[in-house]
C-alpha cells in the first residue's frame, strides 16, 4: 500500500516504522516521514495535547530555545517591518520577546488565536516555531505562508529534522502524536525549490526560507 505524501504529493512511499502508538511511512521522493491516516489525532485530542505544553513566556529556558529565531529577526529586520507568529500556541514567547524590543507581531493559531483577520495581511517575517511538524497538509500550509510573505521577506521555522543516524525507535520526537509530518533535510530543500525560496540553515533546527525580492 503506497500513500500520498502530504508534502510533495508523491505516491511512492514505503512503510517506515510501527509500534503500539506510532505508524509512520516514508516518502521515497522527499524522504519525509508521515503518520498513517489512522494514526493522526482528531482536533479535540490535538488541542488537549497542546494544552499540556508548559509554554511560559517568562521561562528563561523557553526564551533561550527561541533565541535563534528572535536574534535572526533583530539582525535582519527593523521595528517598521511587520511580523506574524503562525501557530503561536498558548505561549507565543518569540512574539512577546519581539514586542519587548518594539516590533509589531500578529498572532494566529487555529486553536488558541483563531481570528483570521491576521491572515488578510502580508508580512516581512513570519515565525513558525515548532509548528511545521503539526501540519496535516504541509504543502497547502507552506503555499499559504508563501502568499502571506512580502517580497524579500523571511519565513523562520524551527523543528527537529530526521537524519539517518537517528535511532527512530528511541527518538523522542516521534512520540508526540501531534507530530504528523517529520521533515528530512531533503524534504526542506525540495520544498524551498518548489516554492522559489532561498534556503538557509541557521543551526540544525532553525531554518530560514527567504522569498527573493
Amino acid at each position: 500500500m503506497n500513500l500520498f505524501c502530504p508534502l510533495c504529493h508523491s505516491k511512492d512511499a514505503v512503510p517506515f516504522y510501527k509500534d503500539r502508538l506510532n505508524h509512520f511511512w516514508q516518502c521515497k521522493k522527499c524522504l519525509g516521514l508521515y503518520r498513517d491516516p489512522t494514526n493522526v489525532p482528531k482536533p479535540a485530542d490535538e488541542k488537549a495535547r497542546y494544552l499540556t505544553h508548559n509554554n511560559d513566556v517568562n521561562d528563561p529556558g523557553y526564551r533561550k530555545f527561541v533565541s535563534s529565531i528572535v536574534d535572526y529577526i533583530l539582525s535582519n529586520f527593523n521595528t517598521h517591518n511587520k511580523g506574524l507568529d503562525y501557530g503561536a500556541g498558548t505561549g507565543p514567547v518569540a512574539a512577546v520577546m519581539l514586542h519587548e524590543a518594539g516590533y509589531s507581531v500578529n498572532l494566529y493559531d487555529p486553536f488558541f488565536h483563531p481570528q483570521t483577520s491576521p491572515l488578510e495581511h502580508t508580512y516581512d517575517f513570519i515565525i513558525c516555531c515548532e509548528v511545521m511538524e503539526h501540519f496535516h497538509d504541509p504543502k497547502l500550509e507552506f503555499e499559504k505562508l508563501y502568499a502571506l510573505l512580502n517580497l524579500g521577506g523571511a519565513l523562520i521555522c524551527k523543528t527537529d529534522l530526521y537524519t539517518e543516524d537517528i535511532d527512530f525507535k528511541k527518538w523522542y520526537y516521534k512520540n508526540d502524536p501531534t507530530h504528523v509530518f517529520i521533515y528530512h533535510k531533503n524534504s526542506v530543500e525540495q520544498l524551498a525549490v518548489s516554492l522559489g525560496y532561498e534556503l538557509n540553515f541557521i543551526d540544525e533546527r532553525t531554518i530560514v526560507f527567504k522569498r527573493p525580492a
